[in-house]
């Protein structure tokens, strides 16, 4: 920040912000507005707007002086129209470092400057999601969350990419579900490196009750284009079958994974922005994608894909490259990048 008259003024950051947006309610638009107002000061930002037309008028008029509000480019043609903005907003980018997000995603400005810095040295960052507020279904999918960092990585609702190798292998898929891992596995097949700092937090929106569980089985739906990941879910219902003869068993296996949620919540500094409640959402998480992964899988044989607004998508996502860069992605994961 720097002094200037008399009050504060942002510090501008060479950077590009992409949100790739599509409503059909206006609920939240005044918290928005607030939200890219801020955001605005610091970087680039480009709405990508597909939602209707009367309510891209009154997006127009809300956000006018303050973005870059933009259809997307019809030229573009894809089932998944989140990846269709996110290409239309990185060709209109000014900047190489891009930032695309979700609607529901809130950086504050230390996250924008750590995304910055890393993408001088990667090509693709991954932060790390956490909800605020957290009702009762934000704690549950912590579960996930936390689960996924003690193995790895989570996938957020925000990634960060150079623009030029964005543009030069050409996007990604625009005919799969899963499109955050079809971004990340097309940068690996491109060859390039991606950093995963665990400890690069960036604040979420939880969504309503209602869109929560409208969600269950299209998310469960993204495990198909993990093989493992889609075993151990269908081994879930099976095992605690044969766990619930054995009371000590069941109880055994749900101890292990709350411990392993809270390895994870400890992470990196976790503590800070995971209650310590969130890691017993674990094991209720996990028995709810052991019965929507028998759901996604009956989708996918019975009717060809899960919906994604008005059409289906049979693709979760391109299968994983054979790629020589997994000791630079470990790289940037493990300790080259600390605080």
């Amino acid at each position: 920040m720097v002094e200037v008259t008399g009050r504060t003024e942002a510090t501008r950051l060479p950077m590009s912000y992409v949100l790739p947006l599509r409503w059909h309610t206006d609920t939240g638009l005044t918290e928005l507005t607030d939200y890219l107002r801020w955001l605005g000061d610091r970087v680039e930002v480009l709405v990508v707007d597909g939602s209707p037309p009367p309510l891209f008028a009154r997006h127009a008029e809300a956000w006018r002086g303050l973005v870059r509000h933009l259809p997307p480019d019809p030229a573009e043609r894809g089932l998944n129209g989140k990846v269709l903005g996110v290409h239309t907003g990185v060709r209109a980018a000014g900047h190489q470092h891009v930032v695309i997000a979700d609607d529901d995603v809130r950086y504050d400005e230390s996250a924008l400057t750590a995304v910055h810095r890393l993408l001088d040295k990667a090509d693709l960052v991954r932060p790390q999601n956490y909800f605020d507020p957290l009702p009762w279904h934000a704690w549950w999918d912590t579960g996930r969350s936390l689960l996924n960092r003690a193995l790895g990585a989570d996938y957020p609702g925000t990634l960060a990419v150079r623009r030029g190798t964005f543009l030069a292998m050409g996007g990604y898929d625009p005919d799969v579900l899963f499109e955050n891992l079809e971004l990340i596995r097309t940068v690996r097949g491109y060859g390039g490196t991606e950093a995963t700092p665990a400890w690069l937090y960036v604040r979420r929106l939880p969504p309503d009750a209602a869109h929560f569980r409208g969600q269950r089985v299209r998310q469960a739906y993204d495990d198909l284009a993990q093989p493992a990941r889609l075993l151990i879910a269908l081994a879930v219902l099976p095992a605690v079958a044969v766990a619930s003869r054995r009371p000590r068993l069941l109880l055994g296996a749900v101890a292990g994974v709350v411990a392993l949620a809270e390895v994870g919540r400890r992470r990196a500094g976790g503590t800070r922005v995971f209650p310590p409640a969130t890691a017993l959402a674990a094991p209720l998480w996990l028995l709810e994608r052991g019965v929507c992964g028998w759901l996604a899988v009956t989708r996918r044989l019975l009717l060809g894909g899960v919906r994604y607004g008005d059409t289906r998508i049979r693709r979760a996502a391109n299968p994983a490259p054979r790629t020589p860069q997994l000791p630079a992605i470990l790289h940037f994961r493990w300790g080259h990048y600390r605080r």
